[in-house]
């Protein structure tokens, strides 16, 4: 079909043209019909988002995705080309992509009053159909609807009221597009206003200058549910003409967000191939996350996007291969140790409260990772607060922490080094006594690696544990016995 050249040809071959939105309506029905795939690589939003945007497509609705930041509202939006056929025919010329069937600019006008059947047709991809503008204070009337060129007036000897002289803003070029409007709170409420004919009627106004340009797009706009207090508000007259509002939301299970972040997380082969890392490890990773979007230090009504995790399990990856770098290693797994890395990942993608801002970022961000690794410990090792409550002999000889506790009680201490050689922290984990055999009685099949990292693992659970104490300086981890610990810093300060 995309050898059709005129305007003839196009009609010949049977071509029937349709709106933007029946489009997107066929294209969807013909893939759930097939049973083919929606939205691929949106995870989590199968039973809750995907439905909902599915069903204002089918009813043909502009759409407002609101949700917190790093909800993937965006990439929802622009997987909705998809959606669109392959390629559309075009006026050749248009500015705004006329449909030759249903021409509305007079450029398009013209050409078929000049050219008849012999009008020149060009086709437009799927790919080009796609126009999206981050709202911010600044933007005008003309970048989103347009403006009259008086250089254009002048050169053609035309009036001002005459469409000609119009220069066109990013709307009307995205006729018979996709138009996306991120943080549409943001739009001064007076640019707001001017959305409201083109929604509803088609219609736009340049300096008082009425012009019927009845567009064809699909819109979908973005907001946060904060920026209704916060920076601005989304006039009610507009929002009452988005037909579909859908609401995002985080990952509801480590699942989901593990598959996220595996699928996002941009981890370089040399990174893969130098380095192991647990399953474990990338449910930490998700699970700070989890503690983020619950602290009371963190600003709920900001969110914690999706990015925190992708950006924290990058930097692991990458404090592991410094390190082996640095040890010139030719193999090496993430250790708990490497998890001082992800630190400067965090920081910067959590939106504190007055108690956190108290507390400061890099804090906050290392009490997260802690109560990250608290959480997580239960489920890979027996609860160590449900040996408080038991007394006596009963509590010795059922609390299998009680060897390693003992063994930091004699006065033993463990220092590792955060750019210590494997080989070198694997013979100082050995020496702490029932380290080993807490690991293999429960994970009795763990290889080499995967022991020494739950022993590692271990010791940071006790610590969160307040079983022992850990002490995080510049360049390792110092692990003694809880109340040594204490006197020494009673003494120090």
């Amino acid at each position: 079909m995309i050898s059709v050249k005129t305007l003839s040809e196009l009609k010949a071959n049977g071509y029937r043209s349709k709106s933007i939105k029946e489009e997107m309506r066929d294209n969807l029905i013909r893939l759930m019909q097939k049973g083919e795939e929606r939205f691929s690589g949106i995870i989590g939003y199968e039973d809750s988002v995907i439905p909902d945007t599915e069903r204002a497509i089918l009813s043909r609705h502009n759409m407002l995705f609101l949700g917190l930041r790093g909800q993937a509202k965006t990439r929802m939006a622009r997987m909705m080309t998809d959606l669109l056929d392959e390629y559309v025919p075009y006026i050749t010329g248009s500015d705004i992509h006329d449909d030759p069937f249903h021409p509305i600019s007079h450029y398009a006008k013209m050409q078929i009053d000049k050219l008849g059947d012999q009008t020149p047709i060009s086709w437009l991809h799927r790919s080009e159909r796609y126009g999206e503008k981050l709202a911010t204070p600044d933007v005008s009337v003309a970048d989103l609807i347009g403006d009259i060129d008086p250089v254009k007036a002048a050169n053609l000897r035309l009036d001002f009221s005459d469409e000609r002289v119009i220069h066109y803003g990013i709307i009307p070029r995205s006729n018979r597009c996709i138009f996306v409007i991120n943080e549409l709170p943001d739009l001064q409420a007076r640019i707001q206003v001017a959305l409201f004919n083109i929604l509803q009627e088609g219609d736009i106004q340049i300096r008082g200058f009425k012009l019927r340009l009845p567009l064809d797009i699909a819109f979908v706009f973005t907001a946060n549910p904060e920026d209704y207090t916060n920076r601005g508000s989304i006039v009610t007259p507009l929002k009452d003409r988005i037909e579909s509002q859908i609401l995002t939301h985080y990952p509801k299970s480590i699942e989901a967000a593990l598959e996220i972040t595996s699928q996002e997380a941009r981890i370089h082969s040399d990174q893969s191939n130098l380095i192991e890392k647990s399953d474990l490890i990338a449910r930490l990773v998700e699970q700070i996350a989890f503690e983020a979007r619950s602290s009371e230090y963190v600003d709920q009504k900001s969110g914690v996007s999706a990015r925190l995790t992708i950006a924290a399990l990058e930097n692991a990856y990458s404090s592991a291969e410094r390190r082996a770098l640095l040890n010139k290693e030719k193999n090496t797994q993430i250790w708990m140790s490497d998890m001082q890395g992800v630190i400067p990942a965090l920081t910067g993608k959590i939106e504190l409260v007055y108690e956190g801002e108290q507390e400061g970022p890099y804090q906050v961000s290392v009490n997260l990772l802690e109560k990250a690794i608290r959480s997580l410990f239960i489920q890979y090792f027996p609860d160590p607060e449900s040996f408080k409550k038991k007394k006596g002999r009963e509590q010795t000889n059922e609390n299998p922490y009680n060897i390693i506790t003992l063994w930091f009680d004699k006065g033993n201490s463990l220092d590792l080094l955060f750019q210590m050689k494997d080989a070198e922290k694997v013979k100082l984990l050995n020496q702490v006594e029932g380290l080993g055999d807490i690991v293999v009685k429960y994970f009795p099949k763990a290889s080499g690696k995967q022991k020494a990292f739950l022993m590692e693992f271990v010791l940071y659970g006790l610590s969160a544990y307040s079983l022992i104490s850990k002490k995080i300086l510049s360049s390792k981890v110092e692990f003694k016995d809880l109340m040594g610990s204490m006197f020494q810093f009673g003494e120090e300060a």
